[in-house]
């Protein structure tokens, strides 16, 4: 009972308090979904904690004819009914309304999934990686952007004084999509994920997350596509075939899949994603 009443909350009314809360030691709470799990997992709770909630901006979604900004406590829920519907943003939408479970969906944050670096089955991770989402941070500076590839690889040191703030998306993509493999096994979270996106300009863009530790862009995949007539497969199989050759995941090992089955599955969801995204250029 003592160590319970030793830890403290503060609800910050401006991003100047969150970060000075953070200085002093407070962890980030947004939606909890997995701090919560602390004890589960065999982790001590923090003794301090600062909410973000209550903070302008964090909670909305501004969706312009270019960008798409997300606040960084949008709940999982919010941004998928709020995506619905927008093409180029149907993979986001689509990771937003499927991960998890309903209840997660309530309370689980985007600054939640991708500040979490525990967490390698998160959903918008590869998503908003395939759409080229840029991230916000806050620091005792200027709010900062960078890709959110360039985020993930250095995610720990920039949150060491850092907030993320929220999320821009560029509609730059003229289709999107977002495959998951479920295994009863595993509960509410994939196995693997592939989500891959089209530009206008013809480009694929392929990302794959839970299949190790931190999701990441496809690269030697989307070199591969490239090189092919006119700058895309001509097919799903095709797409299928280039997936097998450019396997360069190392699948981690878990408690619901080993990590050679990841890796393993990767082709046929790129298969699925293929098809899916052929048939919606087709479509236009």
């Amino acid at each position: 009972m003592l160590d319970d009443l030793e830890r403290s909350l503060t609800v910050a009314g401006t991003i100047g308090e969150a970060l000075a809360a953070k200085r002093r030691g407070a962890a980030i709470l947004a939606g909890g979904t997995w701090l919560m799990r602390y004890p589960r997992r065999g982790i001590s709770m923090p003794r301090a904690l600062v909410s973000l909630h209550r903070l302008d901006g964090f909670k909305t979604i501004d969706i312009q004819a270019d960008t798409v900004t997300i606040g960084a406590a949008v709940t999982h829920e919010a941004l998928g009914r709020a995506l619905r519907g927008i093409a180029v943003l149907e993979a986001v939408a689509t990771a937003a309304s499927n991960s998890a479970n309903p209840a997660i969906r309530r309370v689980a944050t985007v600054g939640g999934n991708l500040c979490t670096p525990d967490f390698a089955a998160a959903d918008l991770l590869p998503a908003l990686l395939a759409v080229d989402a840029i991230v916000e941070l806050r620091a005792d500076h200027a709010p900062m952007r960078l890709p959110l590839a360039c985020f993930l690889a250095n995610r720990q040191e920039l949150l060491a004084d850092a907030i993320l703030t929220g999320v821009l998306v560029p509609r730059s993509m003229i289709a999107s999509v977002h495959m998951r493999l479920p295994l009863r096994r595993a509960g509410d979270y994939p196995v693997a994920i592939v989500s891959c996106a089209l530009s206008s300009k013809g480009r694929i863009n392929v990302a794959v997350g839970s299949v190790e530790d931190v999701a990441r862009r496809w690269t030697t995949l989307e070199a591969a596509f490239s090189r092919e007539p006119g700058g895309c497969p001509a097919n799903a199989q095709i797409a299928a075939t280039l997936a097998e050759e450019c396997n360069d995941f190392v699948g981690r090992d878990g408690i619901e899949a080993d990590g050679w089955y990841r890796r393993q599955v990767l082709p046929a969801l790129v298969r699925r994603g293929m098809e899916a995204l052929l048939h919606k250029e087709a479509a236009r």
